[in-house]
């Protein structure tokens, strides 16, 4: 596969894996299934995961630190603080404050099983707290080699720009996809400005630009049923822009996952996606995208469809919004 640079030395796979769903937020989780597409995620050339201590809480970081005792491949991992949750609540304060930071990579090290974290993101930034503060706080981990680099998540490009004035950012992570497009405007420029690297979560739109969860069906626990983009008049809305992915990847000859991967990997070689699954399937239909070439007509073709497809229903609900673009 493929291999790309985040900020100046975090070389990974053009692909990673998003563990989160492993956990929680997508229906029921099995760890020896999510176990055995870890393994097979490996196989295939991806070297970088992403999970965070929320996930779970806890037990997604656990999993892969099992998975990391099982495996001889050499792998990446990235994870973050900042979320404070507990089990089997989605309400959440944030805490980006250096005390908590070290006491939560503490923990992070000791539940992956290693003894230092690759990439640290702060997963959503506390609104009322300088982020001058918590990079200092980040820094002395650096320092201390408990972690390599650090992340952010879900930044504006603002707090970006004083954030790396502090400490080198490596990479900033942003859900963003076909149908949310918003780091383009600032965000991703700064990034590219300043040799940040950036993770793309949710690069299939959870599962809608693909086809799937179209009709409002999910299985007990799965949080997209609750999310504004997935209910009835919104879903009716967004089908049109899944349409128009099907459409694109049949005369592409791929699947429409590879298509949306493909789009991403196409907007910069700073961009690493990190599609998430516990299915063996579409770990395998999503590795395909590695090998899917859009051309420059393409491109201008896609963004001309959704430029007439707008966009129903916000990301999250409002509880999911908190720290977003802070």
């Amino acid at each position: 596969m493929e291999r790309r640079t985040l900020g100046t030395d975090l070389s990974v796979s053009a692909l990673g894996l998003g563990c989160m769903g492993m956990s929680e937020f997508y229906g029921p989780r099995d760890d020896d299934s999510s176990l055995r597409v870890l393994h097979e995620a490996a196989d295939l050339g991806i070297d970088f995961l992403d999970t965070a201590d929320m996930y779970g809480p806890h037990h997604n970081e656990e999993l892969i630190g099992r998975f990391l005792r099982e495996t001889s491949t050499p792998m990446k991992v990235a994870t973050k603080f900042g979320i404070v949750r507990a089990a089997g609540e989605y309400r959440r304060s944030l805490d980006n404050g250096p005390d908590y930071a070290r006491q939560a990579c503490e923990g992070s090290l000791r539940r992956l099983g290693v003894e230092r974290i690759d990439l640290y993101y702060v997963h959503r930034v506390e609104q009322d707290r300088p982020i001058e503060e918590t990079m200092e706080g980040l820094s002395h981990l650096v320092n201390e080699g408990k972690i390599a680099r650090v992340g952010l998540c879900e930044v504006s490009a603002e707090t970006l720009r004083r954030a790396h004035a502090v400490h080198p950012v490596t990479a900033v992570q942003t859900e963003y996809s076909l149908w949310s497009r918003g780091p383009e405007e600032e965000v991703l420029p700064t990034c590219q400005e300043l040799g940040i690297g950036f993770v793309p979560y949710s690069p299939l739109g959870r599962g809608f630009l693909t086809g799937r969860f179209q009709d409002g069906q999910f299985e007990e626990g799965d949080f997209r049923a609750s999310l504004p983009r997935f209910q009835d008049d919104a879903a009716q809305a967004n089908r049109r822009i899944a349409d128009l992915v099907a459409g694109m990847a049949k005369r592409k000859g791929c699947t429409p996952a590879q298509l949306a991967l493909a789009w991403l990997l196409a907007q910069g070689k700073n961009i690493v996606p990190i599609p998430g699954t516990k299915q063996s399937k579409y770990l395998h239909d999503n590795v395909g995208a590695a090998e899917v070439a859009l051309s420059d007509t393409d491109l201008a073709d896609i963004d001309a469809g959704l430029a007439e497809r707008p966009v129903s229903g916000a990301r999250y609900t409002a509880e999911g919004m908190k720290g977003v673009d802070a």
